[in-house]
């Protein structure tokens, strides 16, 4: 997998199957490259690098953009992205809405995840236990929330929160940062015992770090549940009718809150890098692939599950 390191803010053959076998011809040469959007969010990370190796173990070239949400639904949208794994929903609604004429969703690939503000337990053991308590905290919190990247739907959220001035939240400021940046910011503040309030989600490893509280009463910007989220695929509109084989293995692919967590954990916790943590975790539960491959085969039409337990196993 090459990943491209610019973050942009503005604009006759054997496959396996269930029940027997499918003859299924060589992937076509344009559909040979496969093209991934990326927030820099380490989930999407995680997924990207779990899709990737098994493309690649199936003879596959791979290419990851990094792209703030807006461009990687405009770029679905110009056909310079095959696939984005990381449509959370409802966070991502209103560019969902807006490009909607420009991806098609595949599926949820993981069910079960939350995302919304939080704050460590010790403040939530002050008294701050839901949006409303903030302003009465206000000074301790220096009026700042703590958010990741820049153009994300999430900050926008929390912006037009501030901006409304809902929950006594007007004149607040919004420290926009790297998901990396902002977990600094909560470790440093921490380690003082001192008042923060950030963005936080599931799978996540701070959720294993950090002895952390979502708070409650945000159900109007990130919608009920603590933010309840279901994660979807998107392709640019066609791609599964042109490339029908890579197609059947984006449909296949299901993700759990326990394998992204696990995965995220190497690489956030060991310094590990995606494609090594995704494919040492593959390589240690090789009892997902049978439902991932199935009637997925190599780029020349040869049995996929085979390819890639092989690839795995090098």
């Amino acid at each position: 997998m090459k990943m491209r390191n610019t973050l942009r803010l503005g604009t006759g053959l054997v496959a396996l199957c269930a029940l027997g076998a499918t003859v299924q011809a060589d992937v076509a040469e344009s559909c040979r490259s496969v093209h991934f959007s990326d927030p820099g969010w380490t989930d999407i990370n995680v997924t990207n690098a779990v899709a990737t190796t098994l493309l690649e173990g199936l003879g596959y070239e791979t290419d990851v953009d990094l792209l703030a949400v807006p461009i990687g639904f405009e770029s679905l949208q110009a056909n310079d992205i095959d696939v984005f794994l990381g449509n959370w929903m409802p966070a991502q609604q209103a560019f969902a809405d807006k490009y909607a004429d420009g991806y098609e969703r595949v599926r949820a690939n993981l069910e079960g995840a939350k995302f919304t503000l939080a704050v460590p337990a010790y403040v939530h053991e002050a008294g701050v236990e839901s949006f409303a308590d903030l302003a009465d905290h206000a000074d301790a919190f220096d009026r700042r929330i703590y958010g990741i990247d820049p153009g994300a739907p999430a900050n926008s959220l929390i912006q037009s929160m501030i901006d409304a001035g809902d929950f006594g939240l007007s004149g607040w400021e919004l420290v926009e940062s790297s998901e990396q940046g902002m977990l600094s910011q909560v470790d440093r503040a921490a380690r003082r015992d001192e008042f923060v309030v950030f963005l936080a989600w599931e799978p996540h490893p701070m959720n294993l770090h950090h002895d952390l509280v979502y708070l409650t009463g945000g159900d109007d910007y990130f919608g009920p549940n603590l933010g309840g989220a279901t994660i979807y695929t998107l392709t640019r509109n066609g791609y599964r009718d042109e490339c029908q084989n890579a197609g059947r293995l984006l449909t296949n692919l299901v993700f759990t809150l326990e394998m992204e967590n696990q995965i995220m954990s190497a690489i956030l916790d060991d310094g590990e890098t995606p494609e090594a943590a995704a494919s040492t975790w593959l390589a240690n539960n090789t009892d997902v692939l049978p439902a991932w491959l199935n009637g997925v085969t190599t780029v020349d039409g040869d049995p996929g599950l085979a390819a890639v337990e092989q690839a795995l196993s090098r």
